[in-house]
């Protein structure tokens, strides 16, 4: 049996070892957040369900390890898992598994606003939207480190080729990424920088469709694969909140 100061030092190492996620649900409507790990990368998880119902205004908060690599959260619109318990539950952004993501293949259907966490020493973290929009979502911290955002709603003002999917009432719910939406060569293709183009180098924002819209309005996040220098930021020792409809 452990001491009593051994537990309490574990306990304590328990705590060192794990930071503090806060989901904020600003939204005037319910959501699904979703969290996943990429297990090929690193397989530390948060200490959370992978899925879950928030509801308007309703905050969330959880542990998550401080070596948590390559993972995202992201939410869901629109979602009813009783009817199709899948990738198609919801309107925009749902996961194989249902309403719990699937710790393997959950990764989410664009389009879908992403944060994304690299913990470590230190912390890499961005919003993207390489995946395409369909909430405004913002990344703050405790430590006084740059704040990673898309605040501004890109559904009503989307161009056209990229609009959708729409909600009931025909209001725009999501808007594609260029890649997503099936613009340009589908082996060579520098909206999806793949081909010739899978590198900084061929890869250049002047040659991804819609760019300056994304990064127009949302310039601290991420509008193609390779826009490091003015999306990824670093912090250390933080606690993160992220935060839909800021």
């Amino acid at each position: 049996m452990k001491s009593f100061t051994a537990i309490l030092a574990l306990a304590l190492a328990t705590t060192v070892s794990a930071r503090t996620f806060t989901i904020y649900n600003q939204c005037p409507f319910t959501i699904w957040p979703a969290i996943f790990t990429d297990l090929n990368v690193g397989t530390a998880v948060p200490d959370y369900p992978t899925g879950w119902q928030q509801d308007a205004y309703q905050t969330v908060s959880f542990y998550v390890p401080d070596n948590w690599k390559a993972g995202r959260i992201w939410a869901r619109r629109d979602c009813n898992f009783d009817v199709n318990p899948g990738p198609n539950s919801c309107l925009d952004g749902g996961c194989n598994g249902g309403l719990e993501c699937d710790p393997h293949t959950g990764t989410g259907v664009p389009p879908a606003s992403l944060a994304e966490f690299t913990l470590g020493s230190p912390d890499n973290y961005d919003v993207s939207l390489v995946d395409g929009y369909n909430l405004p979502i913002r990344i703050s911290n405790n430590m006084g480190c740059h704040v990673a955002d898309c605040p501004v709603d890109l559904g009503p003002n989307c161009p056209a080729p990229l609009k959708g999917p729409y909600d009931s009432t025909g209001f725009p719910v999501g808007c594609k990424s260029a890649c997503e939406a099936g613009l340009g060569d589908p082996t060579n293709n520098p909206n999806c920088c793949t081909g010739y183009y899978n590198n900084p180098t061929t890869c250049t924002p002047s040659g991804v469709e819609y760019y300056s819209y994304f990064k127009g309005n949302c310039p601290n996040a991420y509008a193609y694969p390779y826009d490091d220098p003015t999306s990824l930021f670093q912090c250390s020792g933080a606690d993160y909140t992220i935060t839909f409809c800021p």
